[in-house]
């Protein structure tokens, strides 16, 4: 399986388990839904891909989040990995992501006090929106920081 953006879809257990063909099999819908990197990518080149994944890390490094160390990649993502379900404050609960879909996205440690990291910020984001988590070890407990349109 390849990519047009250079991810390794090789390690990707989603992948194998649904039967992805791959990014370039797929002419950029690996998993049913057209996925915005390779749309960038075939239309505009890399560069121009990375113009905009420059400008989308200064807009979540910009965000201020207490504890959020500095992002200085991204990475793609399966919307099956990082569509967590949020409590509500009414009550219930809510899934704000696209399973078929494909972020951008990174996961990091939290950094309070004297460094001691006991949860984790995950950073969503694609053209429309950039989406903020924290939460426990393998996504336990998570908590929606930030939900910001572009």
């Amino acid at each position: 399986m390849t990519s047009f953006c250079g991810a390794d879809c090789t390690n990707c257990g989603y992948g194998k388990n649904c039967g992805c063909k791959g990014c370039t099999e797929t002419d950029g819908c690996p998993f049913g839904k057209k996925c915005f990197i390779a749309d960038y990518i075939k239309t505009g080149g890399r560069e121009q891909y990375d113009r905009f994944v420059k400008v989308l890390l200064a807009e979540i490094n910009s965000l201020d989040v207490p504890g959020l160390p500095e992002i200085k990649e991204l990475f793609a993502l399966s919307g099956a990995y990082v569509n967590l379900e949020y409590p509500l404050p009414g009550g219930g609960s809510a899934r704000f992501l696209d399973n078929r879909a494909i972020y951008l996205g990174t996961q990091v440690e939290c950094v309070f006090g004297e460094g001691e990291a006991e949860r984790c910020y995950g950073i969503v984001a694609d053209p429309s929106f950039i989406l903020v988590a924290e939460y426990g070890e393998n996504g336990s407990d998570p908590e929606l920081v930030i939900y910001k349109k572009r």
